[in-house]
């Protein structure tokens, strides 16, 4: 008994030896000895499980956990928690959590975790903030880290209008980083880029005086904000620039495959149809294995969308199709997957089908409807059918009164010179202004465009009301006046005239005109300069000099034209003699010239030709034969023609610090 009792001793000593200098395998060897002699030694069990956790193996200490559980416990709700979130069982590790009869401060910061993990963003809020409230020790920054990448995710992804300011003081690259991110959300790119340049800046100097992080290192600790910061760029416009950052972060192949999928996809929109071949080679890297864990939910849906666009500008119609009916049925109510299959049906000519689907669509989610039915008009204007276009735009409560919708139904009826149409869209949006804007500028701007729109097409009587109206609002506008009087002019002539006499004295409306200065300006001095020298051709001439030409006028005779030479006058002209000589009648065609020598009498393979010349006797008495034109001995070079040669996403993810192994509230990725 006293042996086995000082082996055991010995055993826990190695144990703690081994937990103090962090050889937790060692350990692991160990402990299954002293729990040989006790099976359910609870401590014994505890440290084999903090073992495991520490080396990884977080199935395994979950494993021993559900094996002892009645042994162990509330003892190990913690470690539990932890190995069910490290393994992606968030919601397991939420329950497990709620279900501790006591809430410790880790527990609490594992609960702040994992509701970030859920995007269940204001509960984590509370949780950290009451944490930084009611806790002093050496983990208060990373909270505040925590904290600010929650207020930053708020802003990011779910739009919210906050101009929270925390008050923490940006002393390290996270802060800085997710105060970046905040800033992002709120549409404040100048201002977040140079938070990014700060938050670099601050890291450079963090990591420098780190003998062992080489400058790889130091690069891959800055890819985040490097990601971070093409996105400003790209949403500002310089996707040149922006694309060239995206492109250095990806040569670095970071470890953070988040990281790695977000900006493979901001790459893939900026390429667009264009640079298909990147873009199949960087969607590979949006598909990693455990991606969904990495990113926030509106990241994965827009990573998502891209790959169906993808396989759309890549001709992979089948593809397309079942992507966007993946999507279609895991977000039933969002347009985007709709339209991408409205897209391909378009690529295939299918533009019928096309308005049907987004019609059952429009149906079925009338708060998307708006979007839809935009994509129908536009349809239906390719197809050339504008009235029905028209009918479309205007069952759109929602844009049917604003200026920029009343404009292209006024064109759109106008070109299908539905006069009567377009009169009657200016009526309704007055109407609909009238009674919730009355006076405003959009109102009386709509009023004066459709007085213009009736004058133009000679509508004087339905014009009158409307001049009249905006007269009323401002008596001294000449112009609306000056309008009013000339449409009463063809329809009551006393109503003119009596409205004239609100004109202003004609001396009143004299402008103050320099006239020298006007007449010697450059415009006017070309103008008068033209307009004598038209005077003065139209200016009669002296009486000698118009007799005399008038004389020689008179003198001059009509010369006969010369007739070709060899022409018979008496002769009868040919009827066919403007015609060319193929098409006349009498045409037989060229004359044949001489057969051709014959191949095959004489010498073998000699001609006839050849052998006369190879006759001595012929050749002497023979005169020597010119140069044919155009013979020359070398040839030249033909004219060479060159070869010719042949465009949400979402933004990098907000940094999150994540509990460590060794820490109560360690670092994390985002």
């Amino acid at each position: 008994m006293a042996s086995g009792a000082q082996s055991t001793a010995s055993l826990w000593t190695d144990v703690n030896r081994c937990g103090q200098n962090g050889d937790y395998t060692r350990a692991l060897k160990a402990l299954p000895k002293i729990l040989q002699e006790n099976r359910e030694d609870v401590t014994a069990l505890h440290c084999k499980i903090v073992c495991l956790i520490q080396n990884g193996t977080f199935k395994e200490a979950l494993n021993v956990m559900n094996a002892h559980a009645k042994v162990l416990g509330s003892e190990v709700v913690f470690e539990k928690a932890y190995c069910e979130y490290r393994l992606n069982r968030v919601e397991s590790s939420l329950k497990t959590i709620e279900s501790a009869p006591l809430q410790t401060d880790k527990l609490k910061e594992l609960y702040g975790q994992v509701l970030y993990r859920l995007e269940r963003y204001d509960e984590c809020k509370s949780v950290y903030t009451d944490l930084i409230r009611n806790s002093q020790d050496e983990y208060e920054e990373e909270r505040k880290t925590n904290l600010a990448a929650v207020v930053a995710a708020v802003s990011q992804w779910e739009k919210a209008p906050t101009q929270e300011d925390l008050g923490f003081p940006e002393s390290t690259y996270e802060l800085c980083y997710n105060a970046a991110c905040m800033l992002i959300g709120q549409g404040q790119l100048k201002a977040a880029f140079d938070k990014l340049q700060q938050a670099e800046e601050l890291c450079r100097l963090s990591l420098a005086d780190d003998s062992d992080m080489t400058e790889e290192d130091i690069e891959s600790e800055l890819a985040v904000i490097h990601s971070q910061m093409a996105y400003v760029m790209q949403s500002q416009g310089q996707t040149d620039r922006a694309l060239q950052l995206y492109n250095q972060v990806v040569k670095l192949k970071p470890s953070d495959i988040g990281l790695l999928a977000v900006t493979a996809n901001n790459i893939i929109t900026i390429n667009k149809d264009q640079n298909v071949f990147d873009s199949k080679k960087k969607v590979k890297l949006t598909s990693a294995e455990g991606i969904e864990y990495k990113l926030a939910k509106k990241q994965i849906r827009a990573i998502e969308f891209n790959t169906a666009l993808l396989a759309m500008y890549t001709n992979q119609a089948e593809q397309c199709r079942k992507l966007s009916s993946a999507l279609k049925s895991q977000n039933p109510g969002h347009p985007r997957p709709v339209l991408i299959q409205v897209a391909q049906l378009c690529r295939e000519k299918q533009h019928a089908k096309a308005i049907d689907l987004l019609q059952h669509f429009s149906d079925q989610h009338p708060e998307s409807a708006s979007s839809i039915k935009l994509t129908m008009a536009q349809l239906h204007l390719i197809q050339g059918h504008v009235t029905k276009a028209c009918g479309v735009l205007k069952s759109i409560d929602e844009f049917k009164h604003k200026v920029g919708m009343v404009s292209a139904l006024v064109s759109m009826y106008s070109h299908e010179e539905d006069i009567d149409g377009a009169i009657d869209v200016f009526r309704q949006a007055i109407e609909k202004y009238q009674s919730d804007e009355p006076g405003s500028t959009a109102h009386l701007a709509l009023v004066r465009e459709a007085a213009n729109f009736k004058l133009k097409y000679g509508r004087k009587k339905e014009a009158i009301s409307d001049l009249e109206q905006l007269w009323k609002q401002n008596p001294k506008d000449i112009h609306t006046l000056a309008q009013l009087i000339s449409a009463y002019s063809l329809v009551d002539t006393e109503k003119a005239k009596a409205l004239s006499k609100h004109l202003p004295p004609a001396d009143t409306m004299s402008f103050k005109v320099d006239v020298d200065e006007l007449e010697n300006s450059h415009g006017a001095t070309y103008v008068r300069k033209k307009a004598a020298k038209v005077a003065g051709e139209n200016l009669p001439k002296e009486d000698g000099r118009g007799d005399k030409n008038k004389k020689k006028k008179k003198k001059k005779k009509k010369k006969k034209g010369k007739l070709p030479k060899n022409c018979d006058p008496n002769a009868t002209p040919d009827p066919e003699r403007w015609l060319p000589m193929k098409e006349r009648s009498y045409y037989r065609g060229k004359k044949k010239g001489k057969k051709k020598e014959q191949v095959g009498k004489g010498t073998q393979g000699a001609t006839v030709g050849a052998s006369s010349e190879l006759d001595a006797s012929k050749t002497a008495s023979s005169p020597p034969t010119s140069p044919r034109p155009g013979s020359a001995s070398g040839s030249a070079p033909s004219n060479v023609v060159p070869p010719r040669q042949q465009k949400p996403a979402s933004s990098g993810a907000t940094r999150k610090k994540a509990p460590s192994k060794k820490k109560k509230g360690g670092k994390g990725g985002w």
